[in-house]
C-alpha cells in the first residue's frame, strides 16, 4: 500500500486529464450550467490559494513522497485538515457542472475516483505528520475535520508557523489557475458553436 500511495503522490497531477478530456469531448454545458460551475470552481481555487498562501512551494512537490516543514494549523487549516485536496475536490466538482458532461454519472465517478487518491494520499501524509509532530498533531487531528471545513476555527496552541505570503500563493498556484482558464474557455467556446 505504501508504494501505491507514492505512485498516486507522484502522478496526482496528471490524473485529472482523462476526466478532463472526457468533460470536454461530451460537455452539454448552458449558460447556467456555466455560470453555476464558475462558481463552484472559484470557491474551490479560493481554497486553494487560500491553503498556499501558508503553506506555500512545499505542496507542489511530486518527488519523494509527502513531508513538511511545520505543521500548519493557521488559515484554512485551521477549518479543515486538507483544504487543498477539498479545494481540488470543489473545484472537479464545479468543472463537472460547467460542462455537464454524461451528467451526473462522469461527475460522479471522478469525484468517487479523487476521494480514492486522496485517501490513499492523506493516509500517508497523517502517519508522517503523526510521527514528526506527536501529540501536537494528534490533538489537531482530534479537533479538526479531515475533508469538511468547519466554522469552529483550531485555536493553535503556540506552533510556529509559516507567514501568509499571498503573492507565493498565486506564483505557487500558478499552473492551477492557468488550467482552470484554458478548461472555462474551451468550454466557453464549445457552448458558444454548440449553441
Amino acid at each position: 500500500m505504501k508504494e501505491l500511495s507514492k505512485k498516486i503522490f507522484k502522478y496526482r497531477s496528471y490524473t485529472p486529464l482523462p476526466f478532463l478530456l472526457l468533460m470536454l469531448i461530451f460537455q452539454e454545458a448552458t449558460a447556467t450550467s456555466l455560470i453555476v460551475g464558475f462558481i463552484i470552481v472559484l470557491i474551490g481555487e479560493f481554497f486553494r490559494l487560500w491553503a498556499v498562501s501558508y503553506a506555500g512551494s512545499e505542496t507542489r512537490t511530486t518527488g519523494g513522497g509527502v513531508g513538511g516543514t511545520y505543521l500548519v494549523v493557521s488559515g484554512p487549516f485551521a477549518h479543515v485538515r486538507n483544504p487543498l485536496y477539498f479545494g481540488n475536490m470543489v473545484i472537479y466538482i464545479g468543472l463537472g457542472v460547467m460542462s455537464m458532461a454524461v451528467y451526473p454519472y462522469l461527475l460522479i465517478i471522478a469525484v468517487l475516483f479523487f476521494y480514492f487518491q486522496y485517501h490513499t494520499i492523506i493516509k500517508d501524509e497523517e502517519k508522517f505528520l503523526e510521527n514528526k509532530f506527536g501529540d501536537k498533531y494528534r490533538d489537531y487531528f482530534s479537533k479538526v475535520p479531515r475533508w469538511i471545513p468547519t466554522f469552529a476555527k483550531f485555536e493553535n496552541p503556540g506552533l510556529e508557523q509559516p507567514p501568509f505570503k499571498l503573492n507565493m500563493g498565486f506564483r505557487s498556484e500558478k499552473r492551477t489557475l492557468q488550467a482552470i482558464l484554458i478548461t472555462a474557455i474551451i468550454l466557453l467556446i464549445l457552448y458558444w458553436v454548440t449553441n
